[in-house]
């Protein structure tokens, strides 16, 4: 009896092993990337203007030996490249050195990264009137027009930002974006409530976010909020500050937001926001995600 519980006992060994050797057999090698190379076409560059044309357009471009996608990371903005290509847009005014990381991913989740400095010049001063819808000239507070069809669209990118979805007025009660406010001060600060009904008897910084799923991540809120769909709602995210500015690639009037600073949902990427309409208390942006799938847009109005 012993001999054959033995026997039993190291025939699933053998089995067990087996099971392990062919798991291993299709996870395959994990090999990080090598000799990453990165350039960077400043937009206007010849030998009279080494540092551009006064855009601020730069287009990078990054290769690796066994790379099989790219990460971009600038100002702590991380945004996905799968073939490696990007285009940045710098802004402050003047000749300025500017730091890229590139991140390339190998099998396995194995990475290597490179950085890269360049020297850019900007000499495009928005106009005016623009500022002082921003800011009136002071400070002004924002929020999505949630009683407006449309104030939250989904698009392919470069077409139409409402193209594949345009929310009903007030469809998106309750998942963490109607009570944000964004306030744009004439210092260039931004300042984002998650949520201002908390703030009636003193300042609360608590609050929760809307957010695409896996993008939203990148905020490192600790609770995960809840799912539906690829929707991640009341994702908790307390009040933050950034930095504003604006720029404008192709003569597109653009906002851009540093670090972690977003409108509306989440979606990672650059936070650049290109202005499609304006008046003079009425805003219509729209932004690619970090996934390089979509175009969001937002309706934003004063308060």
């Amino acid at each position: 009896m012993k001999n054959i519980i033995f026997k039993l006992s190291s025939f699933f060994i053998v089995l067990l092993i087996l099971g392990c050797q062919e798991d291993d057999a299709e996870f395959g090698d994990i090999t990080a990337p090598t000799n990453i190379q990165i350039t960077a076409d400043i937009v206007g560059a010849d030998a009279e203007n080494p540092n551009g044309d006064g855009t601020g357009v730069v287009n990078f471009t990054a290769t690796a030996d066994n790379a099989i996608s790219f990460h971009y990371i600038f100002n702590d903005a991380v945004s996905l490249a799968p073939q490696g290509i990007k285009t940045y847009n710098f802004s402050s005014l003047g000749l300025n050195t500017y730091s890229i990381t590139v991140i390339a991913y190998g099998t396995g989740g194995a990475s290597s990264t490179q950085t890269i400095n360049v020297d850019v010049l900007s000499l495009y001063e928005p106009p005016a009137d623009l500022i002082t819808m921003l800011t009136s000239d002071t400070s002004r507070v924002w929020r999505i027009k949630s009683e407006a069809t449309s104030h939250f669209g989904l698009g392919p990118v470069g077409g139409i930002y409402n193209e594949f979805f345009q929310a009903p007025p007030f469809d998106k009660a309750g998942v963490g974006m109607y009570d944000d406010r964004y306030i744009f001060n004439l210092d260039g600060t931004f300042t984002h409530i998650t949520d201002n009904t908390n703030d009636t008897e003193g300042v609360d910084t608590s609050g929760t976010v809307f957010g695409r799923e896996v993008l939203i991540d990148q905020l490192n809120g600790g609770a995960p909020g809840n799912a539906n769909g690829a929707d991640i709602e009341n994702y908790p995210f307390s009040d933050y500050n950034e930095q504003w500015f604006i720029t404008a690639p192709g003569g597109v009037e653009t906002l851009n937001l540093t670090g972690i600073g977003f409108l509306g949902y989440y979606v990672g990427g650059d936070h650049t926001y290109k202005i499609e309409v304006r008046s003079a208390n009425e805003m219509t942006v729209r932004t690619t995600d970090g996934n390089g799938e979509f175009d969001w847009g937002f309706i934003l109005i004063s308060e």
